[in-house]
């Protein structure tokens, strides 16, 4: 078995947790528009000359307009709930909550995709889903917005991935990186005026870190599906689980409960099984969850999937 794949998923998955720290630590400063609109600024450029090498003729008008739309819409929105859920909450406790999206994007796949989903991996998206249960413990816990926006993250990352797997043969892969880029920028643009503060140049290179690190990253993941079977690379990104518990304790002062802990196990158990029954079907599933190979979307991360696409496509 070739390990390079997986070790590569590990590494980018460590990085992005990295890229989550700081996004926690300028969120107790800043609003999470001002985060996105500078980190969004700090990533126009790398993915700008990534994409300079795409040898596709056309322009940047998209084929599917309306899904288009819908997909640059929820993109934006779960980005700015994943900035926003870290900045509010225990890091593990919004992995936790993110990490239900891979059994959302099953249930999305049966009415977008015309994916038919068996009994096994529809109890194991209600099994997962009753372990978000176990995390959130309605009523013996207070709920906030913060809770609300990490599971918005995965929703709406769910409704993003799997609206690339439908479109993402047709549309060029400017089209699927750019436009939700060119949204942060217009809409967290507009925000900032009313939520701006003077930031320091240490904190400038943050807002530029965060681009940095969700660049690396990527490219790290696309490495690792280039080089691993994506059974095995996909279910990596469940490590971010550790070093959220890590960086939580001896940064932030947190600490992980038994429900988290519990909650934790089923949901990722949950995942593992749909990555494992999905790699089993083959050819009679669509694949929805191990065709996502992005990391749920967050504002300054770019989309792996259209670029392993074209690599494929080269070969």
């Amino acid at each position: 078995m070739n390990l390079s794949g997986p070790v590569y998923a590990l590494i980018a998955f460590a990085i992005f947790a990295t890229h989550d720290v700081v996004i926690k630590t300028l969120g107790a400063s800043y609003s999470p528009f001002q985060i996105i609109f500078f980190s969004t600024i700090f990533s126009f450029p790398l993915i700008t000359f990534m994409l300079m090498r795409d040898p596709t003729e056309g322009n940047l008008r998209p084929v599917h307009p309306w899904w288009t739309l819908v997909r640059t819409g929820s993109a934006v929105i779960a980005g700015f709930s994943a900035f926003y859920a870290f900045s509010v909450l225990p890091l593990a406790q919004v992995y936790v909550m993110i990490f239900a999206s891979p059994l959302l994007i099953t249930l999305m796949a049966i009415p977008i995709l015309g994916e038919r989903v068996g009994i096994h991996r529809i109890v194991a998206v209600i099994v997962g889903l009753a372990g978000v249960i176990v995390v959130l413990r309605p009523g013996s816990a207070e709920l906030g917005l913060a809770h609300l926006a990490a599971l918005g993250t995965a929703v709406f990352g769910a409704l993003a991935s799997v609206i690339v797997r439908k479109i993402g043969r047709e549309e060029r892969t400017a089209v699927l990186m750019l436009y939700p880029l060119a949204a942060n920028f217009i809409v967290m643009g507009a925000l900032l005026g009313f939520v701006y503060k003077p930031m320091p140049v240490a904190h400038v290179g943050g807002m530029g870190l965060i681009s940095f690190l969700a660049f690396i990253a990527g490219l790290l993941l696309i490495a690792a599906y280039r080089d691993g079977d994506a059974a095995i690379v996909a279910p990596m990104q469940y490590s971010q689980i550790i070093w959220a518990t890590i960086f939580g304790y001896f940064l932030f002062g947190e600490s992980v409960d038994l429900p988290t802990v519990i909650g934790a196990g089923i949901i990722i158990a949950s995942g593992v099984y749909i990555v494992i029954r999905e790699s089993r079907l083959g050819a009679k599933s669509t694949t929805p969850v191990l065709r996502t190979r992005s990391r749920g979307p967050t504002a300054a991360s770019f989309r792996i999937s259209p670029l392993l696409r074209r690599i494929g496509q080269r070969r």
